[in-house]
């Protein structure tokens, strides 16, 4: 399906009761070919969605809450659009479900069917509300560097690396990625960590095409791709792995990573911005 064809920037009623129709799957493929994503990725990881806004009635028409966590796998045909994502949650509002597991199965298989890969899912009911903690992304954080900024839409060639020097292995952090909805055009904020073990990458360069982006119409999975991509080729790390958190938007926030690196997933942890 094209994002065109999508509920973005239309005028949408809200259904109360449950609807799967809603979802709206768009295949990863053709951005992918863009920017020359290999058939075998050179990828793995997931995008990480959190949901604030989830309700359902129980039996007796009484409503319950819960925070939700959804994983998607990075090797997934589809992406979901983040618009329909939240008419579907939203059609859980008036309806009555018999128990949290029936609400868990609902949502792990209409979401998976849309994605076209099993998705994750896990619920946070108010009694672990509590638990739920703030947290940064880690690394050292470029953006106090002082660097002239001339071009808002994304210029690989300011990508630099130290490729004659001996490898070295760090993680960056920028507070300053912006990009735009790829159809609403509407703004997108995000902080972004960058792990990599090669040739020393250029700090300056760096944050200069992070903030290249600020004009840049794509989905957040999108541009987190465009980034692995551009990194990989313009310095060579031996590994590299982008992760990005997003602010909210309609309840909803995405958190794309990607890595070459062996090793466990990420912390889905909120951050201050979120």
């Amino acid at each position: 399906m094209q994002p065109e064809l999508s509920p973005l920037g239309k005028t949408s009623t809200y259904i109360e009761h449950y609807d799967p129709s809603l979802l709206f799957p768009i295949p990863r493929l053709a951005k992918r070919e863009e920017i020359a994503v290999p058939a075998r990725l050179p990828f793995f990881g997931s995008d990480y969605w959190n949901a604030y806004e989830l309700s359902w009635l129980n039996p007796r028409g009484k409503p319950q809450v819960a925070l939700a966590v959804f994983t998607i796998p990075a090797d997934s045909p589809n992406i979901i659009e983040s618009k329909s994502f939240k008419l579907y949650l939203n059609s859980f509002n008036q309806t009555r479900l018999d128990s949290i597991a029936e609400l868990k199965t609902r949502l792990q298989a209409d979401l998976s069917q849309a994605a076209g890969s099993l998705v994750a899912v896990r619920l946070v009911l108010p009694e672990a509300f509590g638990a739920e903690r703030l947290g940064e992304l880690e690394g050292y954080c470029i953006d106090q560097l002082d660097v002239e900024i001339t071009d808002y839409s994304p210029q690989p060639q300011l990508l630099r690396s130290a490729m004659a020097e001996a490898p070295i292995e760090e993680t960056l952090v920028s507070h300053l990625l912006k990009s735009n909805c790829l159809v609403t055009g509407q703004p997108d904020w995000a902080s972004v960590q960058i792990h990599y073990r090669g040739p020393a990458i250029d700090h300056a360069g760096l944050l200069q095409y992070l903030i290249s982006f600020r004009r840049h119409n794509e989905f957040h999975e999108q541009c987190v791709e465009r980034i692995f991509m551009d990194i990989s080729r313009q310095c060579r790390p031996e590994a590299l792995s982008v992760y990005a958190r997003y602010t909210r938007r309609g309840g909803l926030d995405i958190n794309p990573f990607r890595t070459s690196f062996t090793q466990a997933a990420p912390a889905n942890q909120r951050s201050a911005r979120q």
